[in-house]
């Protein structure tokens, strides 16, 4: 009995290590079949994570997305804004956004840039921090 208590509580303190992780992007409001394209980067506040950059393609269109990590907000508060474009060369933003305060996820409005080199770029900005991120060149 005390070795299936003891693998139940492993496995509460496994799912609660995981629940502080990232979670999976919700569907994009603009288009639900978007899929991510490239790798995920990572805003990072010297080696501690905050945030996750992703970059979706869909309706004809790209995306950026941000998500802040459940750790970040429980040992930070709320006080940020979050900023996210796609970029093209060299350097031009397209579907900018920023969210409302303490706003924990943000899609970029839809990019016209299929057809052009894009990157996926999110900003964390705190009254104390400004932190960003950008994922690999996708062509």
């Amino acid at each position: 009995m005390r070795k299936i208590l003891a693998a139940g509580a492993v496995a509460a303190a496994a799912a609660s290590l995981l629940g502080t992780g990232t979670a999976h992007a919700e569907t994009n409001p603009a288009c639900p079949g978007a899929t991510q394209i490239g790798s995920t980067a990572y805003v990072k506040n010297n080696s501690t994570t905050v945030a996750s950059v992703k970059q979706y393609a869909g309706c004809g269109k790209n995306y950026s997305y941000i998500y802040v990590w459940d750790s970040w907000i429980s040992s930070h508060g709320r006080d940020f804004t979050l900023r996210t474009h796609i970029q093209t060369p060299p350097n031009l933003s397209h579907g900018y956004k920023t969210g409302a305060r303490g706003q924990r996820e943000l899609w970029s409005g839809a990019a016209d840039t299929l057809d052009q080199c894009t990157r996926a770029h999110g900003e964390v900005d705190g009254s104390s921090y400004f932190l960003f991120a950008k994922t690999g060149e996708r062509c």
